[in-house]
């Protein structure tokens, strides 16, 4: 009786960029909002007017009568704006091997950098404008997005990077 042959593995496909950049974008902004839900719940803040405040980056305070339409449309913005940190990220770590090599660090001081290029870039030439500096909004924001997009953003581009490799 001959010996059957053994299966074969299959190759797996790699991810494609697109792929790998949605994936992140998508974890990193599901993980954030979900944490500044929590974050703002204790302050009072509701969910629908914390996308709103997002919202009216685009369309100003007029995002605080928008009801839900205007909250969708902030958790769109929110997402848009994750997954474009994630495109960054992901273009920089193909020419920047040590973001891949020490992802967590690198991850860490990526959340970092993205408060401080929302808070002294994006929002103050959004249609919120610029907003005083508040030390305890400033830690909480540097608590959520190092471990929630940082992090996350980091160590999914370096697991498809290198498996790609």
């Amino acid at each position: 009786m001959p010996a059957q042959a053994q299966p074969q593995a299959q190759p797996q496909a790699q991810p494609r960029p697109a792929s790998i950049i949605l994936r992140a974008g998508l974890l990193a902004g599901a993980l954030d909002i979900t944490a500044a839900f929590l974050a703002y719940a204790r302050s009072g803040t509701q969910g629908i007017r914390l996308l709103q405040g997002i919202a009216s980056g685009l369309i100003g305070s007029a995002a605080f009568q928008g009801g839900l339409a205007t909250a969708l449309l902030g958790l769109v913005c929110h997402f848009v704006i994750a997954t474009l940190w994630a495109a960054i990220y992901f273009a920089m770590s193909r020419r920047v091997a040590f973001l891949l090599d020490h992802a967590v660090v690198s991850g860490a001081i990526y959340g970092v950098i993205i408060y401080l290029v929302m808070n002294l870039v994006v929002i103050p030439l959004s249609a919120i404008g610029p907003r005083p500096f508040s030390p305890s909004a400033a830690i909480v924001a540097a608590a959520i997005l190092v471990p929630c997009v940082g992090l996350p953003i980091a160590l999914i581009v370096r697991r498809f990077q290198l498996a790609a490799t």
